[in-house]
């Protein structure tokens, strides 16, 4: 049996200043927002934040770039937040771009225990500077070390007491791996039920991974949304 919370505020409680998180979703899609939201009201400072973006200014993480909570953040797109683009240009925040696709590798990898990869991505870019090159079979590869983190915030669509975890559709995107990378996993479920009630077939994320629990109603924001006249 995981540990089940009932209050949000108390889910985050042991997240101190200067921890790093890695935080579940693709722009707004799938993001543990109620859990973003309590870590706002309590003002935790000084973050380093692996994420796939930060969204939009006024929902997600977006609330902790408007605080200034996050000092540090490891991404592959600014996306559509104002504020982060503000603070980018600004100094006010150190930013970490990186592939998309080596973000997630990196992530993988931390779960898996793998310290470091080698990638083309990135090679003759930036990116590149002060990373380590070798070639195989004559193409250039840059070494890559992988990521962890104190907590990760993931959500899930479903989720038994023991922890098991099923994404559903697009959401599942970078919840899965976060999960397994993170010392500390907290998973936002809409629904939670009992031990045996998940097909093991769809299950997504072993409840070996997951630490706490808390079921909660997700507000479910579109990020950008497209309608005809």
């Amino acid at each position: 049996m995981k540990n089940v919370y009932s209050d949000f505020s108390e889910a985050v409680e042991d997240i101190k200043d200067g921890m790093t998180l890695m935080v579940g979703g693709f722009g707004l899609c799938g993001i543990p927002e109620n859990l973003i939201k309590a870590l706002a009201e309590k003002g935790t400072k000084d973050l380093t934040i692996i994420s796939n973006n930060c969204g939009v200014d006024d929902f997600g993480l977006g609330l902790l770039l408007k605080n200034k909570q996050i000092k540090k953040i490891i991404a592959s797109y600014v996306g559509e937040n104002k504020e982060f683009e503000r603070q980018l240009l600004a100094g006010e925040i150190e930013v970490e771009l990186t592939p998309q696709g080596t973000l997630a590798e990196k992530i993988r990898a931390g779960g898996a225990g793998i310290p470091a990869f080698f990638t083309p991505a990135g090679v003759g870019t930036p990116i590149a500077e002060g990373k380590e090159v070798r070639v195989y079979n004559g193409k250039e590869y840059l070494l890559e070390e992988s990521l962890t983190a104190d907590f990760s915030l993931v959500r899930a669509f479903q989720a038994d007491k023991m922890g098991n975890l099923v994404y559903r559709k697009t959401a599942r995107n970078f919840n899965s791996m976060m999960a397994a990378a993170g010392k500390v996993t907290i998973a936002e479920v809409e629904q939670l039920v009992e031990i045996g009630d998940l097909d093991p077939n769809f299950i997504h994320s072993p409840g070996i991974y997951v630490q706490s629990l808390i079921k909660g109603e997700q507000e479910k924001r579109i990020e950008r949304r497209t309608i005809r006249a």
